[in-house]
């Protein structure tokens, strides 16, 4: 009761007051700049996740150049617990040149049928589609731009060791939403794959769609215990460690200096509890002299603090939450595909995160409360009423 009393109640120096919202304030924008930033970079994470594991399978089994078990190891594969379906592919490098124009290519072979299991693929199309035709072929939409091709086109393809070129026309065009697949990547299905790259019935890779994407790793384990070598089993993660350990180098140390704007609050807040004490040094003699105990006093200032710290820290909370649904609403930043992936702001807040923000706020809060809290706790009553 007192504590309130002294957090809203008349001073006799009404810079106290100010002090004190400006506390608030430093806290409820330092929350709020915390809870907007982490939610971006949570974004970011989990749409890169969804996209890559849309144009990849959680697991991967490849080696040092193809292998004609394929049929056996798919079977083998679905009888595992966790494992949704599996799909053979044929990956390499090609050059693909249209008129004058020319550029290496990622040519990926897939089976009509099963990829459907095994990736989001076909759901990415946004123009034709993937079937039997000899000579048809699904280009990303970055790719069909710099090509100058639309559905019908033709083009030819390159490999090493190639005679002479084979002639292709533009089946589909897909758009993942990723620049680097979108620019470089383009499909057959498996049989042209094959001829394109003199296979015969053989394949390159083994794509594995699991029931949990977390679990790849434990999966991973079993199937390469099972295969043993030469097969590399890699999972989604691996394929792509150095893209999601730059993101999680990134969020931590973005918190880290982000949080120094609230720690640089709750200084303040040592200040305006300071200078509260100061103006309440009558009051504090007075409890004394009628039997309040240091620690209560200790417990009036530190209580004190907390309010502060809870009042800024809600009104970021509330604030940085009201950001975050208006950015996931509204496009106010435009992002240029080639460098970040995507076109606009991905925004998902997580509750762990918010949790963790007020409770690293209302801590520092509680803790900057401490120094002006024994110094109240250890005014002498004497001096206090004597001078006052």
């Amino acid at each position: 009761m007192i504590a309130k009393r002294y957090i809203w109640s008349k001073r006799r120096h009404p810079f106290v007051g100010v002090v004190s919202t400006i506390s608030i304030l430093g806290i409820a924008v330092g929350v709020a700049a915390l809870i907007v930033v982490l939610a971006v970079m949570n974004g970011f994470d989990e749409d890169l996740k969804s996209r890559i594991v849309g144009m990849r399978a959680h697991v991967v089994i490849q080696k040092d150049g193809a292998f004609d078990n394929a049929p056996s190891m798919i079977q083998n594969l679905e009888n595992i617990s966790q494992v949704a379906g599996a799909a053979p592919f044929v990956e390499g490098q090609a050059i693909l040149q249209k008129g004058e124009w020319g550029s290496g290519v990622l040519v990926r072979g897939v089976d009509i049928a099963k990829e459907k299991k095994v990736s989001k693929f076909f759901s990415y199309l946004t123009q034709g589609d993937l079937n039997h035709q000899k000579d048809g072929a699904v280009l990303g939409v970055e790719l069909a731009k710099r090509l100058g091709a639309s559905i019908g086109s033709e083009f030819e393809l390159f490999t090493q060791g190639s005679e002479k070129p084979l002639h292709y026309r533009v089946q589909g065009i897909f758009n993942s939403g990723l620049y680097d697949y979108d620019a470089n990547l383009l499909f057959l299905n498996l049989e042209n794959a094959q001829d394109l790259f003199h296979l015969n019935n053989s394949v390159t890779g083994i794509s594995v769609y699991l029931k949990d994407a977390n679990s790849a790793t434990l999966v991973k384990l079993a199937i390469q215990k099972s295969l043993g070598y030469p097969y590399d089993v890699r999972t989604w993660m691996e394929l792509n460690k150095t893209l999601f350990g730059a993101l999680k180098l990134e969020k931590t140390v973005m918190f880290l200096i982000l949080a120094l704007i609230i720690l640089v609050a709750s200084l303040n807040i040592a200040g305006s509890l300071t200078i509260l004490v100061m103006d309440k040094t009558k009051d504090i003699g007075v409890l004394k002299a009628l039997g309040a105990t240091p620690s209560g006093i200790l417990k009036i200032f530190l209580i004190d603090g907390l309010l502060i710290g809870v009042a800024g820290a809600a009104a970021g909370l509330a604030a940085g939450t009201g950001i975050c649904l208006i950015l996931k609403k509204y496009s106010f930043v435009e992002l240029p595909r080639e460098i970040y992936y995507f076109d606009k702001l991905p925004v998902q807040m997580n509750l762990t995160d918010a949790l963790a923000i007020f409770g690293v706020a209302v801590g520092l809060s509680l803790l900057s409360a401490c120094y002006p809290a024994r110094m109240a706790a250890g005014l002498d009553p004497v001096k206090a009423l004597r001078y006052e």
